[in-house]
């Protein structure tokens, strides 16, 4: 290979170790230009190579794609396995960082069959460490520890000190996972001692800002918050996004855990603005830390929009990738979800001295009415935090009208009747996975068409709605109301059976088989709770 070459090349690493891109790419495209005029193939592979992976690193993933792609084709033509091998890994890890698991863990496989071939240590060891990756994604701690040993092997034979430093950065952060604490602190220190040796200040960055997540599970925010800082300064001098969106996350969690949300809002959302339509699983994990600072400062409904998008997100990658810790964070994120509506429930309820339980009572009724009915397991999950929310709009209605004794005037009946809508709109901005919002809409619409807010009828009801609202007026009637006593399960039974035309017969036939097993509920529910006992008032207000 041309002296000069060589020269330019090893100019461009060390640009690239220091973080400095547009140079870096500036010199590879001079050393391309120089193997280009000499016609030496090989040089020409080595350059385009080097240039894509400085592409990808920089964050032009496209044309780093187109590069790569291009190595491949024609190091395979010539038999330059190495080469080849190397190539697929970069187009490996750009699949990997769009979420395209499945794609990447194919390509993987198919570089290292090239490096086998080729003897190339270094690259195995780099594919090694990229395979252990996927398996913590995946949650399969014990396969990505034997990738990662398996790589650091790789690269020690081949003398590929940045490698190593990586290999050992992995190493700390599966530990911090498995709660091996000083052992992940090890394996940190020793990764740091090297990329300080050979000057590779962007793995230093990076394991920098891994290592708060260690501090962090020490309990040690402010070790955190140093560590975080260090990694912090030197993406933002590298013009590192990617890097520097993790160092956002971190801040807010870090911020959230020392109670200052304000901050740690700001944070997340600066990380959420960097990855969005870039980097789903980072955006995923911090949409949900969002969700727990906004649940904290109790604006339950701009949390439920970032729990959301998480959920999104995780789903898309998981329709992509069919991961079993995709799939475990999904289900985290569903006990989230109704860990939120339950508390905001409760926060509803607490405007009504006499409706304390009554969402989770009338959520209990209804999902087992919707089981009989046939609804889906997953179905009904969502269909609970419905349940849970249908009365959300009586945030809005006054405290004088929901806990008045007696009559309503024409116009606080109106005031009251307006809170199906007012929790609609309450919900306009938020797109569940399922949606909920006709249950809170038409909660009390009857089927005879003499129900409201828009006087549907029959079929036109929402199905999720038809059932709710049994629910609903059942647990109406066994508890006590500003204007009446409980009424015992019995009595309450025998009313709805009397309100002819008021719900889905189909429906109303299956609550009436399911009667005895509600009745003992509602029993226990009242003896746990100390409640009064049911007298035979009469029902003096719908």
């Amino acid at each position: 290979m041309n002296e000069s070459v060589v020269d330019l090349l090893a100019a461009a690493s060390a640009q690239e170790r220091a973080g400095q891109w547009s140079q870096a790419i500036e010199t590879y495209q001079h050393a391309f230009r120089t193997g280009l005029a000499e016609g030496d193939p090989v040089v020409l592979l080595e350059v385009l190579v080097k240039q894509g992976h400085c592409y990808r690193d920089a964050g032009h993933t496209e044309v780093a794609t187109d590069l790569l792609h291009l190595a491949v084709h024609v190091s395979e033509q010539h038999g330059m396995y190495s080469v080849s091998g190397r190539a697929l890994n970069g187009i490996a890890i750009v699949l990997q960082q769009a979420g395209d698991l499945p794609g990447a863990e194919e390509t993987y496989l198919r570089a290292r069959e090239f490096c086998l071939r080729a003897g190339d240590e270094r690259v195995l060891g780099e594919i090694e460490q990229n395979r252990g990756i996927l398996d913590n994604i995946r949650g399969d701690l014990d396969a990505a520890y034997e990738h990662y040993m398996a790589g650091l092997e790789h690269l020690e034979r081949g003398g590929h000190e940045r490698g190593v430093a990586f290999a050992l950065n992995n190493l700390g952060m599966l530990n911090v996972d498995r709660g091996n604490l000083e052992d992940a602190e090890r394996f940190f220190q020793r990764a740091l001692e090297i990329v300080d040796r050979v000057g590779d200040v962007v793995t230093a960055g990076a394991i920098h800002i891994n290592r708060a997540e260690l501090f962090l599970a020490l309990g040690q925010p402010h070790r955190a918050r140093a560590s975080c800082d260090e990694g912090f300064e030197i993406a933002s001098r590298l013009g590192d996004d990617s890097r520097r969106a993790e160092a956002l996350k971190f801040y807010g969690v870090i911020y959230r855990m020392t109670g200052k949300l304000h901050l740690a809002e700001i944070h997340l959302r600066q990380a959420v603005e960097i990855a969005v339509n870039r980097q789903p699983l980072l955006e995923a994990e911090t949409q949900r830390e969002l969700a727990l600072v906004l649940r904290g400062m109790e604006r339950n409904r701009e949390a439920l929009a970032a729990l959301n998008r998480s959920h999104a997100l995780f789903t898309s990658l998981q329709a992509r990738s069919d991961e079993a810790e995709i799939g475990r964070r999904i289900a985290q994120l569903e006990e989230d979800f109704l860990a939120l509506v339950r508390s905001w429930g409760e926060s509803i309820e607490a405007k009504d001295r006499y409706t304390r339980g009554h969402c989770e009572r009338v959520a209990e009724y209804a999902c087992r009415l919707a089981e009989r009915v046939g609804m889906s397991e997953n179905d009904i999950v969502w269909f609970r935090m419905g349940a849970f929310l249908h009365d959300l709009g009586k945030t809005e209605v006054p405290a004088e009208i929901l806990n008045k004794p007696g009559k309503l005037t024409d116009e606080e009946r109106a005031v009251m009747e307006r809170h199906p809508v007012t929790g609609y709109e309450m919900l306009g901005s938020v797109e569940f996975p399922w949606d909920i919002r006709p249950m809170v809409r038409w909660h009390h619409e009857r089927w005879d068409g003499r129900g409201y807010p828009d006087r549907l009828a029959g079929g036109d009801i929402h199905l999720s709605a038809r059932i709710l609202r049994i629910a609903d007026v059942y647990d109406a009637l066994t508890t006590a109301r500003s204007y009446r006593e409980p009424l015992s399960p019995e009595k309450a039974f025998s009313i709805m059976e009397e309100d002819e035309g008021s719900f889905d017969p189909e429906v109303f036939a299956l609550f009436r088989e399911m009667f005895p097993g509600l009745r003992e509920f509602t029993l226990a529910w009242r003896e746990s709770e100390g409640a009064a006992e049911p007298q035979p008032a009469a029902l003096t207000r719908p």
